[in-house]
């Protein structure tokens, strides 16, 4: 989610190794890696990771590997039966009378798709790309609008019954991984402005998501997972799939709240004492979350080579990019309680937008944001870039 992206800008050489080594171990398995230990697949993930980590270092001209051998990878991954996608084929969603996990994975398998799409898309796979785009659509048929969350469907088309969203049962018997629904109800990376209207537009979107951080902390169940930490409410910051979250604001049209919320994880998920990270690092993914947010920058879609601005702690960030060049971005006036933008430029022309592009980073040059102690809620509410 935020470790590899931060590699395709640090280390892009590692990143082609890395793919070359998965598609290694496709020849052999017919299917890219899931979670491997020591040489064996352990299946231990939801979803296929590998898809994205290949789209991503595609999509940012990472060269040092066979794009069309790594298409014919995803592709045959994510056609397969196994590990819930017979049934994502055959009703379109993923049943949760069918396997654990049911939403969990079939919102991953969405995203998947989606890379799968862009992949073929670009490559010139017309075919491909309409069948895997139609597919990234499945997180719809999960989202319940009369709850606003992702909810187990039955194989017959029935919600399963009865429904908590604050509920948890880890691993077995449940619909949604080391976590519940409020956590794993906004995992649509790739087609942010549907999602926002199926929950009917901007405001109750917002609002909905403003209560994520503000509903009480509970988890009911007897087998709750222990992977729900680092708690803002119902955001679990010690996991994974509540990484992206606090940036949807932006795609709602209120950066200045995902400005407010970056902030508050940041000043309260993080210190310097031995308990210092608030959940598994996992192979260093709650760092990379640090390092990027505290830049002010997130790979929201890490695919899309498209990143988005947050609330930098830094006066002055300066990536030193491979190329020899760098990438500075400096926050003027930024303190404690100066953390919301008002203004912005990039390389001195005006920048009003939340999102920045992997080649206008790599490119080179500074991107300048003046920080205040209230928001402007003007900055940055124009159209997104993608």
């Amino acid at each position: 989610r935020a470790e590899n992206p931060l590699l395709t800008l640090l280390e892009p050489e590692k990143v082609s190794d890395m793919v070359n080594s998965m598609l290694t171990y496709y020849e052999v398995n017919k299917s890219l890696p899931v979670w491997t230990l020591y040489g064996n697949e352990t299946n231990t993930m939801t979803g296929n990771h590998a898809i994205p980590v290949i789209a991503e270092a595609y999509f940012k001209g990472i060269k040092g590997f066979d794009a069309e051998k790594a298409f014919e990878a995803m592709k045959n991954t994510q056609m397969r039966d196994a590990r819930g996608l017979k049934f994502l084929k055959e009703y379109g969603y993923i049943p949760w009378d069918k396997i654990d996990e049911s939403v969990t994975f079939n919102l991953e398998y969405a995203y998947n798709d989606w890379c799968v799409a862009q992949m073929a898309k670009a490559l010139g796979h017309e075919e491909d790309y309409q069948y895997f785009k139609e597919r990234s659509k499945s997180y719809e048929k999960l989202y319940d609008a009369e709850t606003g969350f992702m909810r187990g469907k039955s194989s017959t088309g029935e919600w399963h019954e009865p429904f908590d969203p604050k509920f948890s049962r880890h691993r077995e018997n449940t619909d949604y991984t080391e976590g519940n629904a409020w956590q794993h109800s906004w995992f649509v990376l790739h087609d942010t402005d549907n999602f926002i209207a199926l929950h009917g537009g901007a405001e109750p979107f917002t609002e909905m998501l403003e209560q994520l951080f503000t509903e009480s902390s509970e988890i009911t169940g007897e087998h709750i997972s222990n992977d729900i930490s680092g708690l803002i409410g119902q955001y679990a910051h010690g996991n994974e799939p509540s990484h992206h979250i606090a940036y949807l604001f932006n795609r709602a049209g209120k950066p200045w709240r995902t400005q407010y919320w970056i902030n508050q994880i940041l000043k309260t998920q993080y210190n310097t004492t031995p308990n210092g990270l608030s959940g598994n690092e996992d192979a260093g993914q709650m760092s990379a979350w640090y390092v990027w947010s505290s830049m002010g920058l997130y790979p929201f879609n890490p695919a899309s080579a498209t990143y988005e601005i947050g609330s930098p702690v830094y006066e002055k960030s300066t990536i030193n990019l491979p190329s020899g060049k760098t990438f500075t971005i400096s926050a003027a006036g930024v303190s404690e309680d100066n953390f919301y933008i008002q203004s912005a430029t990039l390389n001195g022309e005006a920048f009003n937008q939340t999102s920045i592009t992997h080649e206008q980073i790599t490119a080179g040059g500074e991107l300048k944001l003046v920080m205040g102690a209230t928001p402007n809620k003007n900055w940055g509410v124009a159209a997104q870039a993608e």
